[in-house]
C-alpha cells in the first residue's frame, strides 16, 4: 500500500460518508413532525409500508432515493421525489414496490414525482416485474400543475401504462392507504386487484367540498367513497382491510399465490466471491479524476473468483472487454481503460478516451454478447472519443457511430455502472441513460456532464470575458480569474452524481461494495422477459 492509496481511500470513504448522512436525512421524508402526525392517524410512513411487505433479510435496492434532491425548494422540497420505490422480494417472489409518501405535501404529485412513477413502471415492463402500488396521494401539486398534466411523459402516462401492462400479463396490485383522488383514483382500479383500509383510505373523483361546490350535494368524505362503499356499495376495490398491516399481509398472500414465470435463460451458476479484496476499491480510483488508474483491478474486485475471460486483450486497449460472472450470473464486461496504454504499433493511447480501434473492438463484442444471450455490464470512466486530425483521417466518428449503433440495437439487458467521468458522447456510447440501460447507477466518484468542470470553465470564460470586451470593459487577471472560479463552481455543481441524481439521469449512487447485489438483482429481474427479437445492427458503414 502506498501513501496515493491511502489519500485515495481517505477521500472515497468521506464521499459514502457524505452520501450515507444524506440517505439518512431524505427517509425523514417530510420530517419527524410530519411522521408523527401519521402515525396518530394509525398510519404507517412510506418507507415502514415497504419495509413490513418485502421479506425480512432479503436484498433490495431502493430506486430513486435521491431524486428531487435540491429541487423545488421554493416549495419546500421533495425528498426522494414524494414517492419510495424499491426494488425487493414478496414472498420469495421478486417485485417492484412504489409507495407514496403522505409526509411529503400530503403525497401530491410534482414533475420529478410523476417522472419517477414512470421510472418504476418502465422497470416493470422492461422486466414483466409485478409492480405494488402504496397510494396515498393527494393528486397533483396545483401550483406545479402545468409541468405534471398533460404531455406524454405527465400524469396521464402513469394510467396508460397500466392498461398496457395489464394487456402484457404484468401482475398489478394497488393498496388504497390514505387519499386517492381526481385521475390518481384510476390508478388502483386499473391493477388487476385493488384494497383499501377501513377509515383511512378514500377513493373519489371529487371530494365532498368540491362535490358541494359542482352540484350542491351534502356528504363527508367516508360516505363519498371510503372503504365501506367501495367494497358493499360500488364494488370499486375487492379487498377491505382493517389497517396498513392487514392491507400489507393480504397483497403478501395474493403474491403467495402468483404462478411462476417464463424465464430469458441467463447462465447461472454458483456465486463465489471475488479473491481480490473488494474494499481495495477506495483506495485504487484516485481522489484526482484527472489521474491515472487500472481498470483490470476494479474488475477484478467485482467478478466471482477476480476471474476475467478477456476478448481481443492487446487491440483496442483504451476499452476493455472480456466475460466474467457477477453472483453466478455470466456477465459481458465493456470497460474505460483509465491507465495510459501503448499500442504494438508504439503509439500511447490516453486513458478513458475511445479511439476508433476501441469503438471497433466494443461494437464486435456486443454482437457476440448479443449473439450468445450474455447481459452487458458498462463500466464508464471516459472523457469522450479522441479528437484531432489523425482519429478524424482514420474515422473515429465512423466507428464510434457503429459502437453507438450496436449499444442502441442490443436486446440483451445493458446494466451501466458511471464510476468516474461520464462526458460527452462517451456517455452515449457506454450506455448512459438514453441508451435503456435495465439499471443505471453512479459511484459518488462519478461526474457526469458535456466534458469536465476545468475545460468547460475555460471554454466558458472565453466567451463570457469576449463578450464583455465587446461592451468595452477591461479584464485583468485577477478578474479573469475571479470569474474563471464562478464559472466553474456553478458547472461543478451540475457534474455532481447528486444532481444527476436528483434529476433520475442515474437510479442511485450506491456504495462501490453493493455493485455486485445491483447487478446481480438487475439481471434476476431481466431474467423475467425474455428476448422476443434478434439482434440486428441495421445499416452501419463497414
Amino acid at each position: 500500500m502506498d501513501i496515493n492509496f491511502n489519500k485515495n481511500e481517505d477521500h472515497n470513504k468521506l464521499l459514502l460518508s457524505d452520501l450515507k448522512n444524506k440517505l439518512a436525512q431524505i427517509k425523514l421524508g417530510g420530517g419527524q413532525k410530519r411522521i408523527d402526525k401519521l402515525h396518530g392517524e394509525g398510519k404507517m410512513t412510506a418507507r415502514e409500508r415497504i419495509d413490513f411487505l418485502l421479506d425480512k433479510g432479503a436484498k433490495q435496492i431502493e430506486i430513486g432515493a435521491l431524486t428531487g434532491d435540491g429541487m423545488y425548494e421554493e416549495h419546500g422540497g421533495c425528498p426522494s421525489g414524494g414517492v419510495v420505490v424499491k426494488i425487493g422480494y414478496i414472498k420469495g417472489k421478486q417485485c417492484i414496490v412504489v409507495a407514496n409518501d403522505a409526509t411529503v405535501k400530503a403525497g401530491a404529485w410534482f414533475p420529478i414525482t410523476g417522472k419517477k412513477n414512470l421510472r418504476a413502471q418502465e422497470i416493470a415492463i422492461e422486466n414483466r416485474l409485478p409492480i405494488i402500488y402504496l397510494v396515498d396521494s393527494a393528486g397533483v401539486y396545483l401550483p406545479m400543475q402545468d409541468e405534471i398534466f398533460p404531455d406524454k411523459e405527465h400524469f396521464g402516462r402513469i394510467f396508460r401504462n397500466n392498461a398496457r401492462m395489464s394487456s402484457m400479463g404484468i401482475t398489478q396490485i394497488a393498496a388504497v392507504m390514505g387519499s386517492c383522488v381526481a385521475g390518481g383514483a384510476y390508478l388502483p382500479i386499473m391493477s388487476d386487484e385493488a384494497l383499501i383500509v377501513n377509515k383511512t383510505g378514500s377513493i373519489f373523483l371529487a371530494g365532498s367540498y368540491l362535490v358541494k361546490a359542482a352540484i350542491g350535494e351534502s356528504i363527508d368524505n367516508e360516505t363519498l367513497g371510503g372503504a365501506t362503499t367501495h367494497c358493499e356499495i360500488s364494488g370499486v376495490t375487492d379487498y377491505k382491510a382493517e389497517d396498513d398491516k392487514d392491507a400489507l399481509t393480504t397483497i403478501q398472500n395474493i403474491v403467495d399465490k402468483i404462478g411462476d414465470y417464463e424465464k430469458a435463460g441467463f447462465s447461472r451458476i454458483k456465486a463465489v466471491k471475488p479473491k481480490e479484496k473488494q474494499e481495495d476499491i477506495y483506495g485504487i480510483i484516485p481522489k484526482s479524476r484527472a489521474d491515472q488508474y487500472d481498470m483490470y483491478e476494479i474488475i477484478k474486485r467485482l467478478v466471482d473468483g477476480s476471474e476475467f475471460e478477456e476478448y481481443k486483450a492487446g487491440y483496442g486497449q483504451s476499452i476493455i472487454t472480456g466475460y466474467a460472472r457477477v453472483d453466478g450470473w455470466a456477465v459481458g464486461i465493456i470497460a474505460n481503460q483509465r491507465k495510459v496504454v501503448k499500442t504494438k504499433k508504439g503509439e500511447m493511447q490516453f486513458g478513458g478516451v475511445i479511439y476508433s480501434d476501441s469503438a471497433d473492438k466494443a461494437t464486435r463484442f456486443i454482437a457476440n454478447c448479443n449473439q450468445k444471450k450474455i447481459p452487458l455490464i458498462f463500466l464508464q470512466d471516459v472523457t469522450g472519443f479522441m479528437v484531432g486530425s489523425k482519429s478524424e483521417h482514420g474515422g473515429i466518428i465512423k466507428d464510434g457511430a457503429k459502437m453507438v449503433n450496436a449499444v442502441s440495437n442490443s436486446v440483451v439487458p445493458k446494466f451501466t455502472i458511471v464510476v468516474g467521468n461520464s462526458y460527452g458522447a462517451g456517455n452515449y456510447a457506454m450506455c448512459g441513460k438514453a441508451y435503456d440501460p435495465r439499471l443505471i447507477v453512479a459511484w459518488p466518484s462519478a461526474e457526469l456532464a458535456v466534458m469536465g468542470g476545468a475545460q468547460a470553465a475555460k471554454v466558458l470564460l472565453q466567451i463570457e470575458t469576449a463578450s464583455l470586451k465587446k461592451k468595452g470593459e477591461k479584464i485583468s487577471k485577477e478578474k479573469e480569474q475571479e470569474l474563471f472560479n464562478k464559472i466553474k463552481s456553478r458547472y461543478d455543481a451540475q457534474v455532481s452524481p447528486y444532481y444527476a441524481a436528483a434529476r433520475l439521469w442515474t437510479d442511485a449512487i450506491i456504495d462501490p461494495l453493493d455493485t455486485r447485489k445491483w447487478i446481480s438483482m438487475g439481471i434476476e429481474a431481466a431474467d423475467h422477459a425474455p428476448i422476443e427479437k434478434p439482434f440486428n445492427l441495421g445499416v452501419i458503414q463497414v
